[in-house]
C-alpha cells in the first residue's frame, strides 16, 4: 500500500503554496489520489506556514500526523516538525540552513537559484527534488509547470526543475507505482461549494472579505462573465445580506457569504429574510472565534448560533458541508429548498473544508435540477387579486417576481403583515402568521436527510457533523481493520434534526460524540431533539483538524 505525507514548510512570502500546490498536481497527474492540508498564519510576511499533500494509491480524505518528507525552506520547519517524521523518513533543506540532522539531504537550493539568475526558483530546485524521490514522470511535472510559467521564468525553471533532479536520482530514490485514480479531479472544498452554486443557478452573490468565506467568493468573481453570476464586494455584512435578500425578491437566486464575526452582523437580515419569507443563502464557513479569534485555522463553533441567530421565531434550513462533493450537492439542494419553503438556508462550512485539496470523481452537473418554485404569471390576470402572503395550508403562499403580472402589486414589509402584505398590528393576523410561517418545519422534516453511516453495528458508534466526516471514516476504517467494530453517523442536514437513524443506531451502544469545539455542540442538540445522551465526546478546539490518528489513538485508549 503507498501512502505517504509531504510536508512543505517556511515563512509566508517563502512560496509555501506555490511548492505545495504544484507537488499536489505532480502527484494527482500521475493517477494517485491526494489529500491536502493548509496551516498558514494571518501574515502577508513572516510566521510559520506549512502545507502537507498527502498521496496514495487508494481514496484518502483526510491528513495524517507523521510526516515521511519535510521540505524545509527554512530552518524553523524542521525545528517545529521534526517529531513527526517517520522511522525512514527524509528532511530536504538548504545546504547553508544550518540544519544537522543526520536524516537531512543538504541541497544547494540557494546557491543554485542565484547562479541560475532567479532567486525564486528554489522552490522549483525543491519540487525537483521531490519529484525525483518518488520517482515521478519528469515530462508530467514538466508540462504542470509550463501551465503556471511562461516564456523565459518558464525555461529556467525547467532548468532548475531538471538540475534538483539529477542531485537526487545520483543518491536515491522512492519510486510510487502510477496511480489508479485518473479520472478524477483535484479540488477544494471552496471550489466544489461555487461550482454547487453556479450549478444552482445562483445569479447573485454578496459578500464583505473575511477569511475562510473569501476563497468562496473570489471563485464566484473570478467567473462572474463566462457563468452569468454578478459578485458585489459590500461595504460590510449588513449591507452584504440586504442585497442578497433583495436580490432575492426581485427574482434571483441570491447568496452571501461570511464567517463567524460577519454573521454575527447579518443577523438582524436574517430575521427579515425569515419574516419576509424570502429565499437566500448563506454560506457561513466557520473559524475559531470569539472575535476574531484565529482567523485562518478552523472550528466549529457556530452550531448553536447558527441555530438560534435572529429575533423572533422564524423557520430555516441548516445543512453542514461534509466533503467537496457533498459541498456541491448541498448547495444546489440548498437553493431549491429555500425557494420551496420560502425561507433562508444557512450552509455551515469550515476553513478545513474550504482550503483543503482533495482528488474526487467528477461532479455531475447533470445530477442538479433548479426547480424555482415561482409562480406563473398567468395565474394571476387584473382580476384576481395576489396575496404574497395567503394562508395557505402548509404555510407555503404563492411566491410572484414583482412585475411578471400586470396590475399586481407584490408587497413587501419588515413589520407584521397581513396576507395582501399590508402592516397590522392585529392579534388574530399575527397568530394566523405566526403559525403560517412555523407550518413550513412539518414539511421541511419531511425532506431532510439522515445522517450518513460508516462503519459497522458493533458496540460503540461515533457521532459527528460536517467536515469531520473525512477523519472518522478513516479513523473507522482503520479501527474495523483491527477487529473492533465500530460504527458513525454524520450528519449533513442539522435543522430540523433528522432523528430516525440515530433512534435506531444508538440504543445500546456506547455514543461517542467527535466534534471541533468546547462544549459539544451537537450532543447538546441530539439531547434536546432526540432524547439521546452521548456517554463520551472527543473534543478539538486548537484550530487544527482532526486526523484519524488523533481518533484512532484516543479510541484504543478510552473506549475500546
Amino acid at each position: 500500500m503507498t501512502d505517504y505525507t509531504v510536508l512543505v514548510g517556511g515563512a509566508a512570502g517563502q512560496g509555501v503554496e506555490t511548492l505545495a500546490g504544484l507537488t499536489e498536481k505532480a502527484f494527482h497527474r500521475h493517477g494517485l489520489a491526494v489529500f491536502g492540508v493548509r496551516d498558514y498564519m494571518s501574515r502577508i510576511r513572516g510566521g510559520h506556514n506549512f502545507a502537507q499533500v498527502r498521496v496514495a494509491n487508494r481514496a484518502v480524505y483526510g491528513p495524517r500526523r507523521g510526516v515521511d518528507l519535510i521540505v524545509a525552506l527554512n530552518e524553523e520547519t524542521v525545528r517545529l516538525h521534526r517529531d513527526r517524521l517517520t522511522e525512514n523518513g527524509k528532511i530536504f533543506c538548504d545546504a547553508g540552513s544550518g540544519v544537522t540532522d543526520p536524516v537531512a539531504v543538504l541541497l544547494p537550493l540557494e546557491q543554485t537559484a542565484r547562479a541560475l539568475g532567479d532567486p525564486r526558483t528554489a522552490g522549483t530546485l525543491a519540487l525537483g527534488a521531490v519529484a525525483a524521490y518518488f520517482g515521478l514522470n519528469m515530462a508530467i511535472v514538466e508540462a504542470t509547470l509550463a501551465e503556471r510559467f511562461a516564456g523565459d521564468t518558464l525555461a529556467v525553471n525547467l532548468q532548475a526543475l531538471r538540475q534538483a533532479g539529477e542531485w537526487v536520482t545520483r543518491h536515491f530514490t522512492l519510486p510510487l507505482p502510477v496511480g489508479p485514480e485518473r479520472d478524477r479531479i483535484l479540488i477544494t472544498g471552496s471550489e466544489a461549494l461555487g461550482l454547487g452554486v453556479l450549478a444552482a443557478g445562483c445569479t447573485f452573490a454578496a459578500w464583505y472579505p473575511m477569511t475562510p468565506a473569501t476563497p468562496l467568493m473570489t471563485f464566484l468573481a473570478d467567473r462572474q462573465a463566462e457563468a452569468g453570476i454578478v459578485v458585489e464586494q459590500a461595504e460590510d455584512e449588513i449591507a452584504a445580506i440586504n442585497m442578497a435578500i433583495g436580490a432575492a425578491y426581485a427574482g434571483a437566486r441570491a447568496l452571501c457569504a461570511t464567517s463567524g464575526g460577519g454573521f454575527a452582523l447579518m443577523v438582524e437580515g436574517l430575521s427579515l429574510a425569515g419574516m419576509t419569507e424570502t429565499p437566500v443563502v448563506i454560506a457561513l464557513m466557520q473559524r475559531p472565534g470569539p472575535a476574531t479569534g484565529f482567523p485562518t485555522r478552523t472550528e466549529q463553533g457556530d452550531l448553536g448560533f447558527a441555530l438560534s441567530a435572529g429575533h423572533g421565531e422564524f423557520p430555516r434550513l441548516l445543512t453542514a458541508l461534509r466533503t467537496p462533493a457533498d459541498a456541491f450537492r448541498q448547495a444546489a439542494r440548498a437553493f431549491n429548498l429555500a425557494e420551496k419553503y420560502q425561507l433562508p438556508a444557512i450552509l455551515l462550512g469550515d476553513q478545513f473544508l474550504a482550503d483543503y485539496v482533495q482528488s474526487i470523481l467528477p461532479l455531475d452537473f447533470g445530477a442538479q435540477s433548479i426547480d424555482r418554485q415561482l409562480v406563473d404569471p398567468g395565474e394571476f390576470p387584473a382580476n384576481r387579486e395576489y396575496l404574497r402572503y395567503d394562508l395557505a395550508e402548509g404555510g407555503i403562499s404563492p411566491r410572484l417576481v414583482p412585475g411578471k403580472a400586470p396590475g399586481q402589486v407584490v408587497m413587501l414589509t419588515s413589520d407584521e403583515h397581513t396576507p395582501r402584505g399590508n402592516i397590522t398590528e392585529s392579534a388574530s393576523v399575527r397568530t394566523a402568521m405566526v403559525n403560517k410561517r412555523m407550518a413550513k418545519l412539518a414539511l421541511l422534516r419531511q425532506e431532510v436527510e439522515e445522517p450518513e453511516f460508516l462503519g459497522e453495528d458493533g458496540p460503540v458508534l461515533f457521532v459527528a457533523w460536517g467536515s469531520v466526516y473525512g477523519p472518522l471514516r478513516e479513523a473507522v476504517e482503520a479501527l474495523n481493520g483491527e477487529g473492533h467494530r465500530v460504527g458513525a453517523l454524520v450528519f449533513g442536514d442539522l435543522w430540523p434534526l433528522p432523528t430516525a437513524r440515530l433512534q435506531e443506531k444508538a440504543p445500546g451502544r456506547l455514543l461517542v460524540n467527535v466534534e471541533q469545539n468546547s462544549s459539544g455542540q451537537l450532543a447538546r442538540l441530539l439531547r434536546q431533539e432526540a432524547l439521546i445522551a452521548s456517554d463520551r465526546s472527543l473534543l478539538k478546539y486548537d484550530g487544527r483538524p482532526f486526523s484519524a490518528d488523533d481518533i484512532i489513538a484516543w479510541s484504543r485508549e478510552e473506549v475500546l
